[in-house]
């Protein structure tokens, strides 16, 4: 009977995190969504807890209380600029998690002071689970770890390489794979299975390394798909279903996630990989900006330019949620439309350093969802638009994408910005973005700089709108 409690209460958890997942497709049903999976959760918390194999809850309830102590105020005052490393961390744990079940499950076999020694015939399947399961758990600790790193900033964002750099890693995939074969073979070498586990940790460190910053959403999605696999191998380590079915639906989703916003940028995964974006490669561009003048505009005057338009689009990117600056730009857009205008915003998949990076923020300013366009629904509207007003974008917007086979950023899918009538740009200095590329809007004979913290500029953008 316990039993049976226990899997209907598994059965109600899979399908509430079913039901959240699907919720999220839709930005305004995705806060109900994150609450139908926080449910799905207590429910598998709550299985798990009745579980008859269970005889104390002491460790659990030591883990309950430290994660509580410990998640709430990551969860609640980590601000939403720093959103993008505080995932990577989370991966991290996660990650973490399920490669110390590995390490307990095959410690229990074969180490502890009353090793099961189970045989050979009844191990192979679990052991590679377990292995499976340690293998994506230990690369997505060391590559969340360098991810948060490249984020956070105290380790450089810009890509890392060196010569034989994919070679080497090809080295370490054999070996890790030669290691898991070992362990098929001889489920008992401790050998094997602790170089398994310390090549993967090697590993996770060596893929995310000639990453650039540029490409991070990418990753961050990667990181998750691989965390995902991870539980899902645990599940089958263990013999928990709600494991292989969460697990599988977050890797699965992470997966799917990285080739759209890969799509996004029009390039292949290996690329994102092992391309080490902006550090080179192909025809090297030679436009530079020499010989070229960015004209600056004064906060009055753009001002004038934005209370008389008659349409609006906001490109919001990474500099926004560096300057905080969501909260002015949605109240500018209402002085804006009080006016007569109109105002929409355009995202690009991959603005910002995490998937859905700028939707969350100009979310968090109360942005009504419907204004918010993405990239293929709102490109052929700039053509139409009065003003474009470019928030800390710069690679997402540079039409170098378009018009400089040499550039790295050739290809990619971009805002069409430059087709706008009239563009003003927020930008502190005249500092490339992660491509390391001069962009080619900012000298446009119909682009104004206003140069300044964007926050600050946007506040005094708000005061003089009010004046008009």
């Amino acid at each position: 009977m316990q039993e049976t409690i226990v899997q209907l209460t598994y059965l109600a958890a899979s399908v509430l995190f079913i039901l959240g997942l699907r919720s999220l497709t839709k930005p305004d049903d995705a806060r109900r969504g994150m609450q139908l999976a926080a449910l799905g959760m207590l429910l598998a918390i709550i299985g798990t807890m009745l579980h008859q194999e269970i005889l104390t809850y002491t460790w659990i309830v030591t883990g309950l209380i430290i994660g509580t102590v410990v998640g709430y105020p990551l969860g609640k005052f980590v601000p939403m600029t720093a959103m993008p490393q505080r995932i990577a961390f989370s991966h991290m744990f996660g990650a973490l998690a399920a490669t110390l079940v590995g390490v307990g499950e095959f410690y229990h076999m074969y180490q502890g002071e009353h090793p099961t020694n189970p045989s050979v015939a009844d191990t192979r399947f679990k052991m590679a689970a377990i292995g499976f399961e340690v293998m994506f758990g230990a690369l997505t600790v060391s590559g969340s770890f360098m991810a948060f790193g490249k984020l956070q900033e105290f380790i450089t964002g810009r890509p890392i390489t060196f010569k034989g750099q994919n070679l080497l890693n090809g080295l370490l995939f054999v070996a890790a794979s030669g290691c898991f074969g070992w362990l098929m073979y001889e489920p008992s070498n401790v050998v094997a299975f602790y170089s398994m586990v310390t090549i993967a940790f090697v590993i996770g460190f060596m893929l995310v390394l000639p990453i650039g910053g540029a490409d991070m959403p990418v990753v961050v999605s990667l990181l998750n798909a691989y965390a995902g696999l991870a539980a899902s191998a645990t599940g089958f380590a263990i013999g928990n279903n709600v494991l292989i079915i969460a697990g599988a639906l977050d890797g699965a989703s992470g997966f799917i996630l990285s080739m759209i916003m890969s799509k996004a940028m029009n390039r292949s995964f290996a690329n994102v990989l092992f391309g080490a974006f902006g550090s080179g490669g192909g025809v090297a561009s030679k436009k530079t900006a020499d010989g070229m003048v960015a004209k600056s505009i004064k906060a009055e005057d753009a001002a004038v330019l934005l209370g008389y338009a008659g349409k609006v689009i906001v490109v919001p990117g990474y500099g926004m949620a560096v300057a905080q600056a969501q909260h002015q730009v949605r109240e500018l857009a209402e002085l804006i439309e009080k006016k007569g205008g109109e105002v929409k915003y355009a995202i690009h998949p991959v603005a910002g350093r995490m998937p859905g990076h700028m939707n969350v923020l100009l979310a968090e300013a109360n942005v009504p969802y419907d204004r918010m366009y993405d990239m293929e629904e709102i490109n052929d509207q700039f053509a139409e638009c009065d003003v474009a007003i470019v928030i800390g974008a710069n690679d997402v917007v540079n039409p170098a994408a378009k018009t400089d086979p040499g550039s790295p950023i050739y290809g990619m899918p971009i805002l069409r910005v430059s087709e706008a009538k009239s563009v003003i740009v927020l930008k502190r200095s005249m500092n490339t973005g992660f491509a390391g590329i001069e962009n080619e809007l900012f000298f446009d004979e119909k682009t104004s700089m206003l140069f300044g913290d964007a926050k600050a500029s946007l506040s005094k953008l708000v005061s003089e709108v009010k004046q008009l």
